[in-house]
């Protein structure tokens, strides 16, 4: 076993020191004392058993030992610091797998994605369906959930936007199911066993009496939108899932929207690691939601209920 030579930090003061010739300039570098550089060299000649600096009139002078001390040092740091940058950079480019709600990811997601590989080409993102509680470390880096359960408090989450909700029928059936302000009596109401109580929180938000008769369930919420899309009924559409439809005059909206007091959250294990693939992922994301249009006739509705 060789001799134990001094800490880093104190290598780490003499290069500095060597490299500016000045103890003073070394610690505005490190953001350092002048006494704590100068205790670091200090230390460093002690455990050498020479000198590394001449101190003379205020200045300090590299000795020969100094010299060649300084330029090993400079190397063997300088090396060390660009492996950790690799490092860095490896684990910041690496491959995330993004858990995202099955109907969120199929109607608005995907189709959102070649945005984001144009945006950045070389990050590589795999999207994971999934929905509910979700345990990091296991395959999953992040997560976009809606906030009908609660996580664990450790876990790092951002506000992706609030939920927004209105009936949607295709266009050419709005006059058959839908009255001057509410749905017919006859009209088929679409269900999904993954959100049972969507027409039952829809009616609580206008101010309707809830009626379960005359419908039809399906198992997900891509099955009802697809069934109305077909003309089959009425669904309950969040504004996420069908502004595509709306956008392409597959589905009409005739009652508007409304916030049915939920949101969707960015989930992660903790906070994301600037530059890293799962940053880019967050800020490009609320990026796009951000620019998206808001869902139409959602003041008029407000204003109808005041």
């Amino acid at each position: 076993m060789g001799q134990h030579i001094t800490s880093l930090p104190a290598l780490a003061c003499f290069r500095f020191a060597a490299e500016l010739e000045s103890f003073s300039k070394a610690a505005d570098r490190l953001n350092l004392t002048h006494g704590a550089v100068s205790r670091a060299v200090r230390l460093l000649e002690d455990d050498l058993g020479t000198p590394l600096f001449e101190r003379r009139n205020r200045a300090v002078f590299l000795t020969d030992a100094g010299r060649r001390l300084a330029q090993v040092v400079a190397r063997g740091l300088g090396e060390i610091e660009d492996e950790v940058q690799r490092i860095k950079e490896k684990h910041a480019n690496a491959p995330i797998t993004v858990s995202c709600e099955p109907t969120l990811m199929m109607r608005w997601l995907i189709p959102r994605m070649p945005q984001f590989h144009a945006a950045h080409p070389a990050a590589e993102v795999r999207l994971l369906a999934g929905g509910g509680p979700v345990t990091f470390g296991s395959g999953i880096d992040l997560a976009i959930r809606r906030n009908d359960f609660t996580w664990p408090d450790t876990y790092f989450s951002q506000h992706l936007f609030d939920e927004q909700i209105g009936p949607v029928c295709r266009p050419d059936m709005a006059a058959v199911f839908f009255g001057a302000d509410r749905i017919h009596m006859n009209a088929k109401l679409l269900h999904t066993r993954t959100r049972p109580s969507a027409w039952t929180t829809w009616a609580e938000i206008i101010g309707d009496t809830h009626r379960s008769g005359n419908g039809q369930d399906f198992e997900h919420f891509y099955f009802s939108l697809q069934a109305a899309v077909a003309g089959l009924g009425v669904a309950i559409g969040p504004w996420q899932l069908v502004q595509n439809d709306i956008r392409d005059g597959l589905l009409v909206a005739p009652q508007g929207f409304h916030e049915d007091g939920s949101a969707y959250f960015l989930l992660s294990a903790r906070e994301l690691q600037s530059g890293s693939v799962s940053e880019m992922f967050g800020d490009w994301l609320r990026a796009v939601l951000c620019d998206e249009s808001t869902p139409p006739n959602v003041e008029a509705q407000d204003d109808r209920r005041k």
